[in-house]
């Protein structure tokens, strides 16, 4: 059984219970935020190491580090893939910090994203315009037009005017 199977089976609630995985489930953020306040304090975006050796470094379970990478392969320059990782897998985590900074924000993780760690990476005016970004692609907007609005085609009129008249 890979790693990462041993990771998805720990956080099977149908297997283990839903309360007995769910605080397992908070042990691992919190393990995952010091790993992650490690990774932020240290400011290098390219680690290198086996996953026994980084589970070694950031206190993880090596099937942890798969969930880990899992959690951090879209912030990757390079991703990777997880089902296949071993304990001697060589792995190389090359972070893009804003692609990291905005992922934290898409999650819904603000124990991530407001660690202090990160004054020393991007400053306060670059996590605001992160910020402000993920909330503009996240906004709903609607497509549909509304009959007191100006026409799309350009005509000027009001749409129950113009081309809006014909589905009246």
């Amino acid at each position: 059984m890979g790693l990462y199977s041993i990771w998805q089976e720990k956080t099977d609630d149908s297997v283990l219970g839903a309360e007995r995985v769910n605080a397992y489930i908070r042990e691992y953020f919190g393990k995952e935020k010091d790993a992650y306040a490690a990774i932020l304090a240290a400011r290098e975006n390219r680690i290198e190491g086996t996953v026994g050796e980084l589970a070694e470094k950031f206190g993880l379970e090596p099937f942890e580090v798969t969930a880990f990478i899992d959690g951090i392969n879209t912030s990757l320059n390079s991703q990777i893939e997880v089902e296949t990782l071993e304990a001697d897998s060589n792995v190389v985590l090359d972070i893009d910090w804003k692609k990291l900074y905005y992922n934290m924000n898409k999650a819904k993780a603000p124990w991530l994203y407001e660690l202090e760690e990160w004054d020393g990476i991007l400053d306060a005016d670059e996590r605001i315009a992160i910020r402000t970004q993920y909330r503009k692609d996240v906004q709903a907007v609607s497509t549909k037009v509304g009959r007191n609005d100006p026409c799309p085609c350009g005509s000027g009129k009001k749409y129950k005017k113009c081309c809006g008249r014909n589905e009246e």
